[in-house]
């Protein structure tokens, strides 16, 4: 038994390395054109949600106590505060799963979508 390293044996090994390596290479994710639009949609969609619990809630309570618009104006304001607060972090859940994927594999038009520049 000799301690220098057979070339056939080697080459099968690499051969096979190499097959492994290609079947468990990462697939490239589909480009989805349509991404972008959707998370727009999806923020735009929160903050009138927000909008119109507010108004519901401040309206509900207006016909209650009679206190009519003062309610429906603060509900109003409580409500589009909580639809951007909403929409913020959706944008932070769009970032982080952005930066976690390799630059090659960011959806096209996600690249700098929320940088600050």
């Amino acid at each position: 038994m000799s301690n220098s390293p057979d070339p056939k044996r080697l080459d099968a090994l690499e051969e096979k390395l190499s097959k492994y390596r290609e079947r468990d290479a990462p697939k490239p994710v589909e480009e989805n054109h349509y991404q972008a639009a959707q998370a727009g949609w999806r923020m735009v969609s929160e903050l009138v949600v927000g909008l119109l619990l507010g108004m519901g809630i401040g309206f509900g309570f207006d016909h209650l106590f009679g206190t009519r618009p003062w309610m429906l104006i603060l509900f109003t304001m409580i409500g589009f505060a909580a639809g951007i607060r909403t929409m913020m972090r959706t944008a932070e859940e769009i970032q982080k799963k952005n930066s976690e994927l390799p630059p090659s594999q960011v959806p096209a038009g996600q690249d700098k979508m929320y940088d600050d520049e």
